[in-house]
């Protein structure tokens, strides 16, 4: 089963925060991550806006590394009907839709496991069926 990580638990990994050490025990126990396009925009944002200089600098570095090993689902019309469906059906926030509606496109949720730190978006994947780890 592949590991669908969205950023709140892929940020764990260069900041170091309540439940960084749960989350990189998660990551290393699935070989196969995967996250839609629009995290690499959302850890970046996020990077910059909690780390400083060197720290920024040494973490924007691994996180391009780590990139390189994820399955990235594109953001395409499939996912974006998806999204909005879900988003509709669910109350869901934008960026958690899409994440979800990416996640679908893995074949839903017998076919990946969550991990996310995200208290809405753990409730709403639930809801839909996806074993979500972390919180």
């Amino acid at each position: 089963m592949s590991l669908y990580v969205d950023s709140s638990a892929l940020l764990k990994r260069y900041v170091d925060e309540t439940d960084s050490d749960a989350c990189e025990r998660q990551l290393a126990a699935d070989t196969t991550w995967v996250s839609g396009r629009h995290g690499y925009v959302e850890i970046h944002r996020n990077l910059a806006r909690l780390l400083a200089e060197d720290a920024l600098l040494a973490a924007q570095s691994d996180f391009e590394n780590d990139w390189k090993r994820f399955a990235v689902i594109e953001i395409d019309e499939v996912v974006c009907e998806r999204s909005a469906n879900i988003a509709k059906a669910t109350g869901a926030r934008t960026l958690d839709a899409l994440h979800l509606g990416a996640a679908s496109r893995l074949g839903g949720p017998s076919a990946v496991a969550m991990l996310t730190y995200d208290v809405r978006l753990a409730i709403i994947a639930r809801q839909l069926g996806y074993h979500v780890l972390g919180i």
